[in-house]
């Protein structure tokens, strides 16, 4: 396989990254996976980053009446008719977030056998979901939530945590849909597309305890409110356990998942002549240490064509983490672009791209960035030390300064990060 001599390695991966983002569309996963319409009333409920794109392509495939709710943040909004769209605030919980989620528990309460429930969930969802259990404030979860997303625990971590801290997660809005009939429509942002770690798992059952949740707090010494503290010591925050015949006979679909996306760059970059290698789609730790070993594999093909032969390149999905030290303005996404090209040091031939499919990387409106064998080199040239911009968790000031961030706007989809490597051949 040959690459066109005049290819733009910066154009092209954003045409990958486009790729992925575009195969995670609701319109395209979601009408082959709806389920037949009831005797009975459907409500539709849901919360996600994704979750209004999926109201409307609901809405504009169901054959008989619907009604409902869902709540997805702010500026994610798509115009429905029959299903009401809240906005609510992401990724630290707000009032908006609590008041809608009351009003989706109202809506499934009461509901009958001949009844149908779909629940659109995507990720986001844990935070736009928040009923604090009793006992616990909109306060308390706002300072879980900031502490555990500075502590460097995995999604499925933090997620553990938050369903024992709910009136909704870990199973229990799924509880509270009985006796309808309940069927989830799930987009995966998280490793392994588990369905109790997507939205913290509304519907489904949860295996965890609040000792499980306990020891994640003590691993990344994370201070809890007072209140957090004696809930989960009391195990009065047990989540919906498998067995319960609250949850028995409901349907779990996982309609699309990084795999997709990443397999969908894929075929973009063998149609450009770059041979595609798909590492992983559910790759986790430290956003600097994924971003070293990346480098390392990246040299050992340029310099021994090892494991793999130029050109090419290299796909990851999954959630890295970022364990916040400096003052910087945090992203995963672009915290793993700049150590990969420290570690890189300018190795010719190396291009890459790194971005949230959702169009957001940490609390930025920015999706990622792109990284050059130049980029190093321009820093330095405007007096900016990358070395010092990585300590201080700076990749979004870095990578803006240079104008190399990707900015999409909200995507209206999430199946989590994405990262492509490209390796051009010799000569």
């Amino acid at each position: 396989m040959t690459a066109s001599p005049d290819l733009d390695p910066k154009r092209l991966l954003r045409a990958l990254f486009d790729a992925a983002v575009a195969a995670a569309q609701p319109a395209l996963c979601l009408p082959p996976c709806l389920p037949l319409p009831p005797k009975g009333r459907t409500i539709v409920i849901g919360a996600g980053k994704a979750s209004a794109a999926m109201a409307r392509v609901l809405e504009d495939h169901w054959p008989g009446p619907l009604e409902g709710l869902v709540v997805t943040r702010y500026g994610y909004q798509v115009p429905c008719q029959r299903i009401e769209i809240v906005q609510a605030a992401h990724p630290v919980p707000d009032a908006a977030g609590q008041h809608a989620t009351e009003r989706i528990l109202e809506l499934v309460r009461g509901l009958s056998a001949d009844d149908l429930v779909i629940a659109l969930i995507s990720g986001g969802g844990s935070s736009l979901l928040v009923a604090p259990t009793p006992g616990l404030t909109l306060a308390d979860k706002q300072a879980v939530n900031t502490a555990l997303l500075r502590s460097g625990a995995t999604i499925s971590e933090m997620n553990c945590v938050r369903r024992h801290l709910s009136a909704i997660k870990g199973g229990r809005l799924g509880a509270a849909c009985h006796p309808a009939r309940l069927v989830t429509l799930l987009i995966s942002d998280v490793p392994g597309d588990a369905p109790v770690d997507i939205a913290s798992g509304p519907t489904v059952a949860d295996p965890s305890t609040c000792a499980d949740a306990l020891a994640i707090v003590a691993r990344y010494s994370i201070s809890l409110p007072p209140a957090v503290r004696a809930l989960l010591e009391s195990g009065a925050g047990e989540s919906v356990k498998p067995g319960n015949p609250k949850l028995a006979g409901i349907e779990t679909r996982v309609i699309t998942a990084p795999q997709i996306a990443l397999e969908a760059a894929a075929q973009r970059a063998r149609a450009a002549g770059f041979t595609p290698y798909i590492l992983s789609d559910s790759l986790e730790g430290e956003a600097r240490d994924i971003g070293k070993a990346h480098a390392g594999l990246a040299r050992q093909v340029v310099l021994h064509g090892q494991p793999f032969k130029p050109p090419c390149v290299l796909l990851s999905g999954g959630e890295t983490t970022v364990t916040l030290r400096g003052t910087g303005r945090g992203g995963r996404n672009v915290e793993f672009l700049l150590a990969l090209g420290l570690a890189l040091d300018g190795l010719a031939g190396v291009h890459a791209i790194a971005g949230d499919t959702d169009g957001v990387d940490g609390i930025e409106e920015i999706a990622g960035a792109s990284l050059s064998p130049d980029t190093l080199a321009r820093a330095w040239a405007q007096g900016i030390n990358p070395r010092a911009s990585l300590d201080n968790n700076d990749g979004h000031g870095f990578f803006q300064a240079l104008g190399d961030s990707v900015v999409t706007g909200p995507t209206l989809t999430n199946v989590n990060d994405f990262r492509a490597i490209l390796i051009e051949g010799p000569g």
